[in-house]
């Protein structure tokens, strides 16, 4: 197989650059948030030099830009999953460990995630409104596949309501460890269980 030619080389080489210091910024924001951290510690992170950090970002604006990019593309990636409408004949208590686990995963797997979009500065990117939206577009369709019956209006409200709780008790699940988490785990899952059951039954 014939080398790589000299520009593909440089491009692969600063498209891993690119990829170790979006690591590094992730694992910053986690530790001491989005307003705290600071370019010289993400290039520090990533053994780089700030030099090199700014011929690829010129701001911390923009890497956190960039990184939500890929957090999104991730989490889009976790919600197809998570919210297949394949799992729409599972038994309720598996629905909803399919539907839940993932998505606590991957908030788990990623602390600079949440702190970059609880972030107070808007510039550092668009907020994942149309992302939140995709979800109760899912969660109505596996409504609409379990419980055809089910109104429309009411579907949409329905998941719109689950969004919300989750989004609600996550800070209680990331704030928390071992036998404490999984009991507050326990607890979104009985709240999402008690609720849907009236709705698109057990």
């Amino acid at each position: 197989m014939a080398d790589q030619p000299p520009q593909r080389r440089r491009q692969a080489r600063g498209e891993r650059r690119i990829e170790l210091l979006l690591d590094a910024a992730a694992e910053v924001f986690g530790e001491v948030g989005y307003a705290a951290a600071t370019t010289n510690a993400i290039a520090a992170r990533a053994a780089s030099s700030p030099g090199t950090l700014y011929q690829f970002f010129p701001n911390k604006v923009e890497i956190a830009r960039a990184l939500s990019e890929r957090y999104l593309r991730q989490l889009q990636q976790t919600q197809r999953k998570a919210l297949a409408v394949e799992h729409a004949d599972l038994p309720l208590t598996e629905l909803i460990d399919a539907m839940v686990d993932p998505v606590i995963d991957f908030n788990l797997s990623n602390p600079g995630f949440q702190a970059l979009f609880n972030a107070p500065d808007e510039q550092v990117a668009t907020k994942p409104l149309h992302v939140r939206e995709a979800v109760i577009e899912r969660l109505s369709a596996i409504f609409a596949a379990r419980a055809p019956e089910l109104p429309k209006d009411q579907r949409v409200r329905s998941a719109r309501v689950l969004v919300g709780v989750f989004r609600g008790v996550l800070p209680l699940i990331i704030g928390t460890k071992g036998a404490e988490r999984a009991a507050v785990i326990g607890e979104l899952k009985r709240i999402c269980h008690d609720y849907l059951t009236p709705l698109i039954g057990a």
